[in-house]
This record gives structure tokens, C-alpha cells and sequence, in this order.
């Protein structure tokens, strides 16, 4: 795998710092407790990430227990953001739903004419994403309050029709309320996505016909001691990693240029370097991590990539294709199943998995919870 030459460096990921302290939150249920965040933030804190993967299908989860919403594009997450939810009462309801509805400028015709920024509608009876209150616990009325600058961001992200998941513990399986890198769910009909096949530790599998076209996305986890590929979010081949006693630390991001770099690479020996330049991420320690720390990894085979798969990797690349290595897991064991409710029937009943995208239907009413 081709990671070297010609790198520079790229704007800084918005992280917005929360005005005040939160007020206490409510007692968590044990179940809630028992479930991890995968992302450390603060009440009205949010990551925000697109260059990770420019372009595929947008898909969001949404973690009650967590507190946080996810986003990713080409099956990859661009954002995290801290979210409040309904509180008890009017509790926001679980399942899969559209963006029925975009304003930039709405406001609540139930609740004194209350603003609703950047609002996204996902029922008719009033759900709907929008700006509000973050205190650190749900506490509006059934909508998902946002943070105002990630819901602008993420307005600018989204179209009319794009699959929004809303997990709890209880009504979707741990992947889905408390996902991780890669997307838990398909972001057409939110249905858990299909596995690829199984495999031990010494085999790769390389199935590019499940995705024939569309924005390449490789992702390699020094945790997991495995590289996966992406193409127009469907994972397209998987193989184990050789890891040596020190691993690199943090998550590097790279984004491939036009034209060839300087002399061979150093990993696919017997092909021109590629250019790559560097996307700048959160990391866990004061240091940012480098082009140069992987290069090293690399040419000193602190990490080594099968040399097929890494041949295959590098034929599939295209200018706009993204590379990740991180030290964190990349995903757990896909569920079993879940609950799909049906955004245009407003949540009155539970159906299996579409398998195309829900139709969009005229509104019954036009009330907003918040």
C-alpha cells in the first residue's frame, strides 16, 4: 500500500467547546451505563470530519444511550456530535426514518413559536433534527437538538430522503446504539449491513464486484490487525495486517492527489509513488501524528500489508480516494437484527427492512414537537 511522498498538510477538524457546564443529568438506566461511548465529548462538543470520505452515501445514527449522533459517508464516519433527545414523557422515538423535510429557518407551532434552526424533518407529527439546547442529558420534547454549528454542518451534508437510524439498548443491537468507524447499518433502508465473508487469520478476501464503482475509502486498524476497503460505502476486500511492537499511535488520514510522486514506492515496490496529502485529525496526545511517522512504519515494517492486497489496493486507487490508519477497533459484530418503523407511517407500525427508499408522502399534519 502506496502511503508516502508529496504530503502537506490540511485544516483542522472543528471541535465546538460547549458555552457552560451541564447541569447534573438524570440517573442513567444500568443498561445505559453498561454501554461505553465510543467518543469521548462534551455536552455541545461535535467532530466534524468530511475529508475522511468526500463523497458516498450519507447515512446517520443516532444513540439514545449515548447521547451522540453519528455520520458517515462511504460507509466511513465524518462526525461525531453530542445530541439531546426526548426526556421522559416525550421520548424520541426508536427506529428508521427519511428526512422528510429541510428548512434553514423553521420555527415550533406547538411550543411558543420556539426556533428550530437548520431544521430536519423526520415525521409529520414533529420529530425532526434541528439546533437547540445541549445540556448534556434529553430533555426536549421528542426532537434532536443539535449543536447549532454541526447542525449547519450537517444540513449542508444531508438531502431530502437520506436514512436516519434512532437506536436505543433496547431497540436496536449494541452495534447499532453504539456504533464505531464504520457504519453500522445500509444507507438506503437502515437495515444492518451485510457482512462480507469470514475469515481467519491468515487469509484476505477481494470482491470488488460488490461495488464496481464509486469513491474508494481504505481503512486499517493497528488494533484490529486489519485493512478493510470501502467502495461507495460496501466493503470490497479484507485482509490481516502484520503489526510489529510498536504500532502507530493516533489516526492518520490521507487523501490521494493527481499525478505520480518522485522514483518507486516503497511498498509496492514495482510502482511509481502516488501523492498523497494529509488530513489533519483528533488525536489523543499533544502531538499531531505525521506523514513521516508512517512512512517509517511502513518502510521499516512496523506495519506490512500483504503484497497482493497491497497490489490490488493500489490498482484500485483513484485520485479522491482516502486512506485511515488508526489505532482504534474499527467495528464489532454486525446484529442479528432490528426494528425498521416506516418514517411516512409515523411510527405507528413496525415492518421489515424495505429494499428501496422509502416514498416520500404528503403530510397528515404539520406539527413540530419542539
Amino acid at each position: 500500500m502506496t502511503l508516502l511522498l508529496a504530503l502537506s498538510a490540511a485544516g483542522a477538524p472543528v471541535i465546538a467547546a460547549p458555552p457552560a457546564t451541564p447541569a447534573a443529568a438524570p440517573s442513567a438506566s444500568p443498561q445505559a451505563a453498561a454501554t461505553a461511548p465510543t467518543v469521548a465529548l462534551k455536552p455541545g462538543e461535535y467532530l466534524w470530519m468530511p475529508e475522511l470520505a468526500p463523497e458516498g452515501p450519507v447515512v446517520i445514527v443516532i444513540s439514545l444511550p449515548e447521547q451522540l449522533a453519528y455520520v458517515y459517508r462511504n460507509g466511513i464516519r465524518i462526525g461525531v456530535s453530542t445530541v439531546s433527545t426526548g426526556k421522559a414523557g416525550y421520548e424520541t422515538p426508536t427506529g428508521v426514518f427519511t428526512i422528510l423535510q429541510k428548512q434553514r429557518e423553521h420555527f415550533s407551532n406547538l411550543y411558543d413559536n420556539a426556533p428550530m434552526p437548520f431544521m430536519q424533518r423526520l415525521t409529520w407529527d414533529g420529530v425532526a433534527m434541528h439546533a437547540g439546547r445541549i445540556p448534556g442529558y434529553p430533555a426536549s420534547h421528542g426532537c434532536v437538538r443539535l449543536p447549532y454549528a454541526f447542525s449547519e454542518k450537517l444540513f449542508g451534508a444531508t438531502t431530502r430522503g437520506m436514512t436516519v437510524v434512532i437506536a436505543s439498548e433496547r431497540s436496536h443491537a449494541p452495534e447499532v446504539s453504539a456504533p464505531g468507524w464504520f457504519a453500522p447499518v445500509d444507507p438506503a433502508t437502515g437495515a444492518p449491513k451485510t457482512p462480507g465473508p469470514v475469515v481467519d487469520d491468515a487469509e484476505t478476501w477481494w470482491l470488488p464486484e460488490r461495488a464496481p464503482d464509486g469513491p474508494l475509502t481504505v481503512v486499517l486498524s493497528t488494533r484490529d490487525r486489519r485493512v478493510s476497503v470501502l467502495r461507495n460505502g460496501v466493503e470490497i476486500g479484507r485482509a490481516r495486517v502484520e503489526v510489529g511492537d510498536e504500532p502507530l499511535r493516533g489516526t492518520h488520514a490521507y487523501v490521494l492527489l493527481e499525478g505520480m510522486g518522485e522514483g518507486f514506492s516503497d511498498v509496492v515496490r514495482d510502482r511509481p509513488a502516488l501523492r498523497w496529502l494529509t488530513i489533519a485529525v483528533p488525536t489523543r496526545t499533544s502531538r499531531t501524528p505525521s506523514e513521516g511517522d508512517l512512512h517509517q512504519a511502513l518502510v521499516s515494517g512496523q506495519i506490512h500489508v500483504d503484497d497482493l492486497f497491497a497490489h490490488r489496493i493500489y490498482d484500485a486507487l483513484r485520485p479522491g480516494a482516502t486512506v485511515i490508519v488508526t489505532d482504534e477497533p474499527l467495528r464489532r459484530a454486525a446484529p442479528e437484527g432490528m426494528t425498521v418503523i416506516r418514517a411516512d407511517e409515523d411510527n405507528a407500525t413496525a415492518v421489515t427492512p424495505a429494499p428501496e427508499p422509502l416514498p416520500q408522502t404528503a403530510p397528515p399534519q404539520d406539527r413540530n414537537r419542539e
